[in-house]
């Protein structure tokens, strides 16, 4: 299974900010659109990515408020990324080693989408339960030896 697998699945949908916008206004968009992360972008490129994880570090240094930090100050600048072609495995490896709960996904410079670790694990246990569903038709449609018997 694909990055591509997820993000067909999932949509394109994209929500970004600039590096130089007020991380209160970036905040306010996350908590309106219900999402944990933001692409930050500068000039058409990946520069960054904000998650609330960078959000609650900058609270804190800042004494309990934002005040007039910029998203440039809080985003992490070297994120994770990977491709559509990458593969689950890889990408579940990648975001367990760095703890990171959002990958861009990128072709080339261009942004493809985002994906969450809840979406890689969503991907596994959907396909693990596909395979179940699969094994129990093949079992259950199966002549085994009490068929044979009958008789």
């Amino acid at each position: 299974m694909k990055v591509s697998d997820i993000l067909r699945v999932k949509g394109s949908t994209l929500y970004t900010v600039t590096p130089d916008e007020p991380l209160a206004e970036a905040v306010s968009i996350m908590s309106e659109k219900d999402i944990g992360s933001l692409v930050v972008m500068h000039h058409g490129d990946l520069v960054g990515m904000l998650t609330f994880r960078e959000v609650i570090q900058t609270v804190v240094k800042n004494g309990g408020a934002i005040g007039t930090t910029l998203v440039r100050t809080a985003m992490d600048d070297a994120p994770l990324t990977c491709t559509a072609e990458t593969e689950l495995d890889e990408v579940r490896r990648m975001m367990l080693e760095r703890h990171a709960r959002y990958m861009p996904v990128m072709d080339k410079r261009m942004l493809m989408g985002v994906i969450s670790f809840y979406d890689v694990a969503k991907a596994v246990v959907d396909s693990q339960n596909f395979e179940n569903k699969m094994l129990k038709a093949y079992i259950r449609d199966w002549p085994g030896e009490d068929e044979e018997n009958k008789g």
